[in-house]
């Protein structure tokens, strides 16, 4: 398992001093993959919170098309992505 870097170590200090989860336990989060199944008002959120927690690969699934009414919910998009695919 590689190590982590300093700019890592320091990226993700708050979680690191955690006995839950230690620098091992975020080397593990930085080799792990995670495929969301939608990206509505629960998987738009998750992607985030994920992401910025170092999961090393994330991949986001959902047909739908962005419609005005998701967008109260859906925070990866913006009017801008009306009509666009998910």
């Amino acid at each position: 398992m590689p190590k982590l870097s300093e700019k890592q170590i320091q990226r993700y200090s708050h979680q690191i001093i955690l006995n839950e989860i230690g620098i091992r336990g975020q080397e593990k989060l930085l080799n792990t993959k995670v495929l969301i199944v939608g990206a509505g008002g629960l998987g738009s959120p998750a992607a985030i919170y994920l992401a910025a927690a170092g999961i090393g690969t994330l991949g986001i699934i959902d047909f739908d098309k962005i419609e005005l009414s998701n967008l109260q919910r859906q925070i990866l998009f913006d009017q801008d992505n009306i009509n666009k695919s998910k």
